[in-house]
């Protein structure tokens, strides 16, 4: 969950991210700055939890391992997919998570309202982990806490509490994003 953040670049239209439609690129990051964070109301609660495909994997190369390890990763391509994020949703699986991206980086805020299971975040730039909230905790109900570094990050990699520990993630951690599909461009982080 992103709290969201205005931009004179597109209207804020629901609580989400610091966001506009994205690219033909389905890991084409956000091209908004960020500033500063402003609640909005809910999504309905009446709205199921969305399930996005597949699009992307993030390597990452923990200095202990052998060799990387992959994540597979949701990407959303909507204003709508953006706003909903992980809300609502139960716990993520081992190796699964949600990618957010913004081109140019930006300063990006995160909240965990209406989403249920706690989630580790990871707010990557220039290929590299410089800041990890895990666990974040659930909240249900407003006003939430929001999470994330005060300086710009290329994108945050949202996965299931506890999965940071478990991979050897920590601040430094060299991450890499990348398309499943030939068809979409690989994002250069």
């Amino acid at each position: 969950m992103v709290i969201p953040l205005r931009s004179s670049l597109a209207p804020l239209r629901s609580r989400a991210r610091c966001w506009r439609p994205l690219s033909l690129s389905a890991l084409a990051p956000l091209s908004l700055a960020c500033s500063a964070a402003l609640a909005a109301p809910p999504a309905p609660s009446g709205s199921p939890p969305q399930q996005l495909p597949i699009t992307a994997r993030a390597c990452i190369e923990a200095p202990q391992a052998a060799q990387p390890t992959c994540l597979l990763l949701e990407v959303p391509h909507s204003d709508r997919q953006y706003a909903m994020g992980l809300q609502r949703r139960g716990p993520l699986p081992p190796l699964r998570g949600m990618w957010f991206g913004y081109k140019p980086p930006a300063v990006a805020r995160f909240w965990m309202h209406q989403t249920p299971e706690p989630l580790d975040m990871l707010f990557v730039s220039a290929g590299r982990v410089i800041a990890i909230v895990a666990p974040a905790a659930p909240c249900p109900h407003l006003p939430c806490r929001s999470y994330g570094p005060d300086q710009a990050v290329d994108g945050v990699l949202e996965i299931g509490a506890g999965q940071a520990a478990a991979l050897g993630i920590g601040v430094g951690t060299a991450i890499r994003v990348e398309s499943l599909s030939p068809a979409l461009s690989p994002s250069a982080h």
